[in-house]
């Protein structure tokens, strides 16, 4: 199973990436901390590791390190637009709980 990009994900991210001089990607990391013990992290970027993980999608590049990509293994990136605010989120079945702000979470 990989990461995938929805298309309301990849047309911001493309729209940000016009925008931003410099910055080639969008780089979704894991990182522990949070209120549930892993959060998700979101970076504009212009460097590429060599084991990153590349998804390209309608003109928006995103970065997964190969750590990472342990726990966002058949997940989602998409992005929201609705009453509550405009932010990417993460669609992750590996995830068993998470708090209400969305960019905490716990696996077992």
């Amino acid at each position: 199973m990989s990461f995938s990009v929805s298309v309301a994900a990849a047309r911001r991210v493309a729209e940000i990436m016009a925008s931003e001089p410099g910055a080639k990607a969008l780089r979704v990391e894991v990182l522990a901390g949070g209120c549930s013990g892993l959060q998700y992290k979101f970076d504009l970027t212009d460097a590429q590791a060599a084991d990153d993980v590349v998804v390209a999608h309608d003109g928006a590049t995103v970065l997964v390190d190969p750590v990472s990509l342990e726990f966002l293994a058949g997940a989602q990136l998409d992005f929201n637009d609705d009453l509550m605010g405009a932010h990417f989120a993460i669609k992750n079945p590996n995830a068993t709980s998470s708090c209400g702000c969305g960019t905490s979470f716990s696996v077992d």
